[in-house]
């Protein structure tokens, strides 16, 4: 199984007063756009959940809908409460564990991913920093949990020139 990691792309700031509701505030058309370049890019190099799980806040569910327009066999976007800040590691598993396929993405917010990608290659106490809109592929070697996976690879809009 082949776990990829999201961070929502870049969103209008925190405290913004159109948004008193943190939850509703939605990606910045420029973070919006950027993130489409780099998921059409690694889209060209295999870049393909089957299925999408993202925090139902709306900067991560427009970040997953960016990756399900963008790649092949266009997947489900299923908006997942284990992925709102704070996010619930165990319940993630579960979920995931449940789901007939064989490559899924988690869209959610920093540190959470951060944390969840140090849990699924080792250490939990670990950190791997996760810059706005970035990616990273985790394969799991043996059943999903604590210190199944390898890192793949991991990318930003900058590392792939965007």
């Amino acid at each position: 199984m082949l776990i990829y990691i999201v961070r929502h792309a870049y969103a209008y700031e925190h405290g913004d007063p159109r948004w008193p509701d943190d939850s509703k505030r939605p990606l910045a058309p420029e973070g919006a756009e950027r993130f489409r370049q780099v998921v059409e890019l690694l889209a060209d190099r295999g870049f393909e959940p089957e299925v999408i799980a993202t925090s139902p806040y709306v900067r991560c569910r427009q970040t997953a809908d960016i990756v399900a327009a963008h790649t092949a066999g266009k997947p489900k976007v299923i908006e997942l409460p284990a992925l709102t800040p704070g996010s619930d590691f165990d319940e993630l598993v579960q979920w995931t564990q449940a789901q007939v396929a064989e490559s899924i993405a988690w869209v959610g917010h920093s540190p959470d991913v951060n944390h969840l990608a140090a849990a699924l290659i080792g250490d939990g106490d670990s950190n791997i920093r996760f810059a706005k809109g970035a990616i990273a592929a985790i394969r799991m070697h043996d059943e999903l949990g604590p210190g199944c996976g390898e890192l793949q690879w991991h990318v930003t809009a900058k590392s792939l020139g965007v």
